[in-house]
């Protein structure tokens, strides 16, 4: 295991130290650069004030965003598993029919 890096982000014009292992820096700052959008376009509406309400609905929308992939993702997942199913039926009858037609 690596030994962590400290990383400088900037989220809503604060600077934060943050320590993460060498190999999730760019996905740190990836998701630094996310929240601080997501944050500075919460804060431009003009209709949440103080940074910690700012926060919460930040969290708030990225959950949200993130439950909605991960409820798309299992449905697309569970759609391939039923065709994989039906698939592996037609297969098993069609070698069970070979099977007859070579008696």
């Amino acid at each position: 295991m690596s030994a962590a890096t400290t990383v400088s982000v900037k989220i809503l014009d604060k600077e934060y130290q943050v320590a993460c292992p060498p190999e999730e820096v760019d996905a740190l700052t990836a998701s630094a650069r996310y929240l601080d959008q997501q944050m500075h376009t919460i804060r431009d509406t003009g209709k949440v004030f103080g940074l910690d309400r700012i926060a919460v609905m930040a969290a708030l929308n990225i959950a949200n965003e993130f439950l909605a992939k991960r409820q798309a993702a299992d449905s697309v997942q569970n759609e391939f598993e039923d065709s994989l199913i039906r698939l592996d039926k037609k297969l098993t009858q069609a070698l069970s029919e070979h099977k007859q037609l070579n008696l």
